[in-house]
């Protein structure tokens, strides 16, 4: 049948356009999926969706569509923690590596997701494989106190597809923002997102609830779900859905973060990451606080939960 009919609705500018029911977005994402629309239609959704944002009602039917179509990890023992990483370094060394292997040396089973978006990225799986972590090509169970991680077209190849519209283009598309928000587990997960514009939380926020997800949300670094090691962000959880404030966001930034590497090249982050969990330098507060706000909330979603 074609998208032609929903981007009529969506492309008419930013005061002309109409918001998608849940189930015309979830059939809307759902043809592209499936390899049902011309490179052209992608290309004008993409665009269309990026002049008139996502409402909640729309997220979560292209969330719909994503989790009922993309290759999911077998529930863990524990509540697996998932992490997307699309970013990676720009000015700062990538953390999410070194979040991961905190976590789970708690005991977490913890899954990254990702793949390059933006060319000359210091990418959090790329750290990771230089820590001697291998990445994954199908999903599998991961054991608690380990890390998994997998490229996002090993879950769907039509979704990498949708991110890699980003190089033709030059900007990101609402498939970038269904990346950070889903869960590629089949039993219980909480998902660590950010966001970087504020205009983007009530939407996060309302869409975790109508989701009755349970999520931790913070302002991120450079795209990035690790914490800036330098501030102490407002922290929001979402268990089941219902809403919590962890912890307000405190003024003022750190002058310095010690053995915080000013290079961020993939050996020189891999070394600092070794070098902190083997106690030769300590781990940044900022990020020690956000381990916390993750282990709180595993301890709050059971093992049976949907």
């Amino acid at each position: 049948m074609g998208i032609s009919q929903y981007i009529k609705e969506i492309g008419r500018g930013p005061r002309g356009s109409k918001p998608l029911t849940r189930e015309q977005a979830a059939d809307l994402f759902g043809q592209l999926l499936d390899g049902n629309v011309t490179d052209l239609e992608i290309g004008a959704f993409c665009l269309a969706m990026r002049i008139k944002g996502e409402t909640p009602e729309e997220m979560c039917g292209f969330l719909d569509a994503a989790h009922s179509r993309m290759a999911l990890f077998p529930a863990s023992d524990r509540p697996v923690i998932v992490l997307p990483s699309y970013n990676g370094a720009r000015k700062l060394p990538v953390l999410t590596p070194l979040l991961a292997l905190l976590l789970a040396r708690e005991g977490l089973p913890v899954l990254l997701h990702g793949m390059r978006t933006e060319a000359r990225r210091t990418l959090a799986s790329d750290v990771l494989l230089a820590l001697g972590v291998p990445a994954l090509t199908a999903p599998e169970k991961i054991a608690n106190g380990s890390v998994a991680h997998i490229e996002t077209g090993y879950l769907h190849a039509a979704l990498a597809r949708l991110l890699k519209v980003r190089e033709v283009v030059g900007l990101r598309n609402a498939g970038h923002s269904i990346v950070k928000l889903m869960n590629p587990c089949a039993g219980p997960a909480v998902v660590v997102t950010s966001y970087t514009h504020p205009e983007y939380y009530d939407m996060l926020q309302a869409t975790f609830g109508a989701l009755h997800m349970t999520a931790l949300l913070s302002r991120g670094l450079e795209g990035e779900v690790a914490t800036d090691p330098r501030r102490t962000p407002r922290y929001d959880a979402f268990v089941a859905g219902v809403h919590q404030l962890l912890q307000e966001q405190q003024p003022g930034t750190a002058a310095d973060v010690p053995g915080l590497p000013t290079e961020i090249d993939i050996d020189t982050t891999a070394r600092y990451t070794q070098d902190v969990l083997d106690g030769r330098l300590p781990v940044p507060p900022a990020l020690a606080q956000q381990v916390e706000h993750i282990l709180h909330l595993a301890a709050q979603t059971p093992p049976h939960a949907p």
